[in-house]
């Protein structure tokens, strides 16, 4: 049941990366980019990264995505101009993909040496306590000088929103 769950993710995953690709309206893309941050929580809950699982869906799929569809938003990109498609392209494009995917999988069967038999679960750095742990014992140094950093640039920023306002 594990693998089962496990190749849905991850086909979901690469199903909204391809559409995040193949999309040509940003905000379509975007949604797409939620999509594959969904399935990677999805795919670190599943592996026993709970606390990664939920900082992937708080930090990118909610703040950073919402950031990205504000700029897409403000920038009012307008309508594309309409690019000539020739269908010839398309043609030559399937079997390049085709191949593409048989050199992948020949790559990931023959090359790639096996990985042995995956525990789903025992993934125990992901937990809250291993990070905190971590964090504040071992990078307790960089953990406070990225903290002063940010609080630095919170500061120059709303000087230099004041000095706009004025």
């Amino acid at each position: 049941m594990d693998q089962i769950l496990f190749l849905l993710f991850a086909g979901i995953a690469v199903l909204c990366g391809i559409n995040l690709v193949l999309q040509s309206h940003p905000i379509s893309s975007a949604l797409s980019l939620v999509g594959v941050m969904g399935a990677l929580a999805l795919l670190y809950l599943q592996l026993g990264g709970e606390f990664i699982a939920a900082a992937q869906l708080i930090v990118y799929a909610g703040a950073i995505m919402v950031l990205f569809i504000f700029v897409i938003m403000l920038l009012n990109a307008g309508k594309e101009r309409a690019v000539p498609r020739y269908l010839w392209v398309r043609w030559a494009g399937l079997p390049l993909l085709f191949a593409f995917i048989a050199a992948m999988a020949y790559i990931v069967q023959r090359i790639l040496p096996p990985s042995g038999e995956v525990k789903f679960g025992a993934f125990t750095l992901g937990s809250a306590e291993a990070i905190g742990t971590r964090l504040f014992t071992t990078y307790l140094l960089p953990f406070e000088i990225t903290s002063v950093l940010i609080l630095i640039a919170i500061v120059g920023a709303i000087v230099l929103a004041r000095k706009e306002i004025e």
